[in-house]
């Protein structure tokens, strides 16, 4: 086998072994998700009552060739008297020779639910682009057509839906975000195959909880867990503390089953806006050959009905 095929090889391998472990192949890997729940569930839109922007980038497994890197941006807010809301998504990543780009709209009406609850029922809708850029990877024999030019930018239709709840000091959240399995192959005489359907089979569920305690006047704990399930594989979950210090520092750990284990340290600049950095340790055996993965969060949120906002929103 020539060189070049094993380089191609390791790198295809490195993408599939990635998109295993995140248990699908478009649902990238985030452990701030709290900052990120468009992402995962479209009835988000307009949760917060004031428009909000977040950006996230996350650096996973470092040295490890290949390894993931992800950028994602969201806006989302509220629109017509506040029951419904409207948002915008976008997604890059890179893994192995893999680039990918994801872009969503979501749309969220909402209902009262009780005296202070709300719940959200979302859909969301957009495309996603892939590229493998073979012609990135440097060859050890010159001249193989194999690795000399990149594969043909696919583009393919995808939507999710989900529902979302929330109150003063409590949400809960269940999602299928997408639901097309829209996949780039190869046969064994390397040419491109693409297919898009949709396999109820290959769904992926989420479901998010949360819950702000009141420990003393300069202390909060904010709990929150998230579960991914999908048929045929292990059931993956997420556990999260994080502690709010007089309503400046947060402070948290958190622990992905089988995954890794964090540490998360944000400070809260003012009631609006909020930074934040996460470092991975890893628990598998790339722990070996990664120096663990590292994340960094902004999130603004907006005047409140013309007002200024005087507190955090803590989901």
């Amino acid at each position: 086998m020539k060189a070049s095929k094993v380089i191609l090889a390791a790198c295809l391998g490195v993408m599939f072994f990635t998109s295993t472990n995140v248990k699908a192949q478009y649902d990238a890997m985030f452990t701030q998700y709290m900052f990120n729940e468009m992402f995962i569930n479209p009835a988000y839109a307009g949760s917060k009552d004031a428009m909000q922007i977040t950006a996230l980038h996350r650096q996973q497994w470092v040295n490890f060739p290949g390894r993931p890197i992800t950028s994602t941006f969201s806006m989302h807010g509220p629109i017509v008297n506040e029951n419904m809301g409207f948002g915008l998504s976008f997604l890059n990543e890179k893994i192995g020779s893999l680039n990918r780009n994801l872009a969503y709209l979501s749309y969220a009406y909402k209902v009262k639910a009780g005296k202070n609850g709300k719940v959200s029922f979302g859909l969301m809708g957009g495309v996603h682009n892939m590229v493998n850029k073979f012609a990135s990877l440097k060859a050890t024999e010159a001249g193989d057509i194999q690795v000399s030019q990149n594969s043909p930018s696919v583009y393919a239709p995808n939507f999710g839906f989900g529902i979302y709840y929330s109150d003063k000091v409590n949400y809960a959240g269940i999602s299928i975000p997408r639901m097309i399995d829209d996949q780039i192959k190869f046969n064994e005489n390397g040419d491109l195959l693409k297919s898009n359907k949709m396999s109820p089979q290959k769904f992926h569920y989420y479901l998010t909880l949360g819950r702000i305690f009141t420990l003393t006047e300069t202390l909060k704990l904010k709990g929150q867990a998230m579960v991914k399930a999908v048929q045929n594989a292990p059931l993956q979950y997420e556990v999260n503390a994080n502690f709010l210090i007089k309503e400046m520092i947060w402070a948290g750990l958190s622990y992905r089953s089988g995954d890794a284990a964090s540490a998360i340290l944000g400070v809260q600049v003012n009631p609006q806006f909020v930074i934040s950095y996460s470092y991975d340790y890893t628990l598998s055996k790339i722990q070996k050959y990664s120096q663990g993965s590292h994340e960094i969060a902004l999130s603004y949120v907006f005047k409140y009905k013309g007002k200024n906002v005087i507190t955090p929103r803590y989901f």
